[in-house]
């Protein structure tokens, strides 16, 4: 992985952060993912409007990924709803590294060194540390299913996403298209689901909604061309760099406490990074 890739990533992982922020500091979660979701459909199309088609062969992965986001959205805000973003963050982006890794290294062409392994075990511990304070601080354990689903996704479409940019021969355009069906699908299903009422009438809300859309996009897209230059698993372990941004975000934005546990875990997150770059 070059330099140039390498703060791409970190980049990205500050704006990954940053949109779940904006979610969880919404008085309705969900409703802040329906309005984040329907503004994805107009990025996603403008973008599709300036780059060059994909080929064909990408559709089906273009639908995987959409339904995979809505199970991954779905999660995520249901588990926003129960606990604090520096609990939920970590166990929603943890273990998805781990099933990266194992499947790619079983069924995937990607060659990711010893060290590069060392490292992402480094970063699930520090991650599982940051998130063990669920059992230790009497937190609602009821988040712990849906993080673990949002987790399940995020390897999902971590792999469909690699994958498809690929065959797609147009990554930028590639990733705008699954925005459009990844917003397509949240918000009808949640419609389908919850009715009109889903959708907050405050314009507060859709303007934070839809810079929150913005970042996640900007994210998303420098993750998915990364995948593009270098092993899938190595760009997804060092894109949970994103777990220090949010408890940093946690603890000066939403005045989370930051205890000496926290601290432990984010200097083993650091070390896990490090071992994934050198």
């Amino acid at each position: 992985m070059s330099l140039g890739i390498f703060l791409a990533v970190l980049g990205a992982a500050f704006l990954h952060a940053l949109w779940n922020a904006l979610i969880k500091m919404g008085t309705s979660k969900v409703g802040g993912m329906v309005i984040l979701s329907v503004v994805e459909v107009p990025i996603g199309l403008t973008v599709v409007a300036f780059s060059p088609p994909i080929d064909p062969a990408a559709i089906p992965w273009v639908i995987a990924a959409g339904c995979t986001h809505f199970a991954y959205k779905f999660f995520l805000t249901y588990a926003y709803d129960r606990g604090d973003l520096s609990r939920v963050y970590p166990i929603a982006r943890g273990a998805a590294p781990m099933i990266v890794a194992l499947v790619g290294a079983a069924f995937l062409a990607d060659a990711v060194t010893h060290q590069e392994y060392i490292g992402i075990a480094v970063l699930a511990a520090g991650i599982l540390l940051m998130a063990r304070g669920v059992f230790t601080s009497g937190e609602d354990r009821k988040l712990l299913p849906f993080a673990l689903g949002s987790a399940c996704a995020t390897a999902t479409y971590t792999l469909i996403d690699g994958l498809g940019a690929r065959v797609s021969g147009s990554p930028a355009a590639y990733v705008a298209w699954v925005f459009v069906a990844d917003g397509v699908f949240f918000t009808l299903g949640m419609l389908a689901l919850r009715g009109w009422n889903v959708i907050p009438r405050n314009w507060q809300a859709w303007r934070v909604g839809s810079f929150a859309s913005a970042a996640s996009y900007g994210a998303y897209a420098v993750s998915i061309w990364a995948m593009t230059s270098a092993p899938i698993a190595v760009v997804a372990a060092l894109r949970e760099t994103s777990i220090l941004f949010a408890v940093l975000i946690g603890w000066l934005v939403f005045g989370e406490r930051m205890t000496a546990e926290k601290a432990v875990a984010a200097v083993i997150i650091v070390a896990g990074v490090m071992l994934t770059r050198l």
